[in-house]
């Protein structure tokens, strides 16, 4: 029987690893989390989402911010210039790497117990839930964006599990309120929140006109709850308006500065070929710099024969490309099935999403991972989707000191999956007596990771040599497109499942 100080062991592993890398590579993120620091600590509250003297203005929901006011206590006792507003700028002494270093590691001890409580709900023996714990504590996918590129999703994502793992235990009520609180951290999440709605609209608010509207109420009353917390001392103030606009920056564009490998990609080469096409057979076009932005408001440019994309329509067809998983939780809300809708949803938002960030896929690969010993066919979804996912991750770290560390994690957790995997089926197969046979990887699936191995060779090797430094951008736009087709593969074969 699996014990919740069983996972404390693939977890201080983890932990370990993640204080290695407490000197490697830090992006810009790393100041904006600093920053955020700084903001809350010496600002009142009515001017934290005024405030510009940097140019990584606060741009998260409030709870987060209350999250960076309570570590900026600690902050400051450990080194007064981290939290100093001015003179604290790019701040990024010894003291000040380590304690933010330091915070996201122990912050992830929230996704580590939910990790235990999903492999609980799911009846998994020690083996299976050493593997699922080790698919989620050990992805790579977290060690490079939170512990190398620094942000703290590993938290966030831990929400995510423990309202997913309170709904798989029928406790619909406290999955709902762990939700709203997850959105009141990083409104990104708001993605599943029409599934969300459909699910406990039916799963909860059941029994009879009465007693479901009741149950209505209380619902809505629980979700404002968490969000009156969040947002009351802002509309006391009277700021919500600036709140939501820090929040929601359209004018950033519709895709970030390195392309999340998503329908957008397709969208932008199209238009570039098209674009140098047109010029030319003769005809006189305003072409764009690019297609992207730097994550600035304003840094944003049209594209030059396509027409161009809003806000309005991406929501559209995200909500479209959804529906199909809202009519099976409406029509059969099954708990248990919930993890899988939830990582289809996410698909769909990063796929037709408004300005997507590469680190948001594992939005998607995360809660899939509590998921993928059901069947071998998961499994071998899991297996390509979580390898995509990692390498589309890989341009964030471009610096060649960390280049063979994002190679080992990958190749790591790869080998985790496969052993995992192989040793899971064939003991399924012998102890049930099926005639499956062991896990193995499809001849496509061999074709595609033989195509991303391909795909890396010449970006890190062979573009140099043929290209020299013209045409900077084409490894990026190879990977992208490649890693875009991948994810576009999964979401084709997630709506096969719904489907079925």
């Amino acid at each position: 029987r699996v014990r919740l100080g069983d996972v404390w062991w693939p977890a201080m592993i983890a932990a370990v690893v993640k204080v290695l890398l407490i000197p490697a590579y830090r992006s810009t993120d790393f100041e904006v989390h600093r920053h955020w620091l700084a903001l809350t600590h010496s600002l009142p509250l009515s001017e934290w989402y005024f405030d510009t003297t940097s140019q990584w203005t606060l741009d998260y929901p409030p709870f987060f911010a209350y999250f960076e006011k309570l570590l900026s206590f600690v902050a400051s006792s450990v080194d007064p210039t981290m939290t100093n507003l001015r003179n604290g700028l790019d701040s990024a002494s010894a003291r000040t790497v380590i304690f933010q270093r330091f915070s996201v590691i122990l912050s992830d001890s929230l996704l580590v117990y939910s990790a235990s409580r999903i492999s609980k709900n799911r009846n998994y023996d020690i083996y299976e839930a050493l593997l699922i714990w080790s698919l989620i504590i050990w992805s790579p996918g977290l060690f490079i964006v939170d512990h190398l590129h620094f942000q703290y999703n590993g938290f966030l994502l831990g929400i995510l599990l423990l309202s997913i793992s309170f709904l798989e235990e029928g406790r619909d009520l406290m999955g709902g309120f762990m939700f709203a609180v997850l959105i009141c951290f990083k409104h990104l999440f708001a993605v599943a929140a029409p599934l969300y709605f459909v699910y406990l609209f039916r799963h909860y608010c059941r029994g009879g006109l009465i007693k479901g509207f009741c149950k209505l109420l209380l619902m809505g009353s629980v979700v404002l709850v968490a969000f009156a917390a969040a947002y009351g001392p802002f509309v006391y103030h009277g700021q919500i308006q600036q709140v939501f606009r820090r929040m929601f920056p359209f004018g950033r564009g519709l895709c970030h500065a390195y392309w999340a490998p998503n329908f957008w990609t397709f969208y932008i080469i199209l238009d570039k070929t098209l674009a140098f096409v047109v010029l030319k057979l003769g005809f006189d076009i305003q072409t764009p710099k690019a297609s992207f932005t730097g994550g600035l408001v304003g840094d944003s440019s049209p594209f030059a024969v396509l027409p161009n994309v809003t806000p309005l329509i991406t929501f559209i067809l995200v909500l479209m490309s959804m529906s199909p998983c809202l009519v099976k939780a409406w029509r059969n809300p099954q708990r248990m099935m919930f993890a899988k809708w939830v990582s289809y949803a996410y698909t769909c938002g990063f796929l037709f999403g408004w300005h997507v960030h590469e680190k948001a896929s594992l939005h998607f690969v995360i809660p899939l991972a509590s998921t993928v010993l059901i069947n071998k066919e998961g499994a071998e979804h899991y297996f390509l989707l979580s390898i995509v996912s990692c390498y589309s991750l890989f341009p964030l770290l471009f610096e060649a000191q960390e280049y063979p560390i994002k190679v080992v994690l990958l190749l790591l957790h790869a080998a985790v999956m496969y052993l995992g995997f192989s040793y899971h089926f064939s003991r399924t197969t012998r102890d049930k007596k099926l005639e499956t046979s062991q896990f193995c990887i499809s001849w496509i699936g061999k074709l595609y990771l033989f195509g991303l191995l391909v795909v890396e060779i010449w970006s890190q090797f062979l573009h140099q040599m043929f290209f020299g430094d013209r045409l900077p951008f084409l490894p990026l736009m190879i990977i992208s497109l490649y890693c875009g087709l991948g994810v576009m593969y999964s979401w084709f074969w997630q709506l096969r499942q719904i489907a079925i």
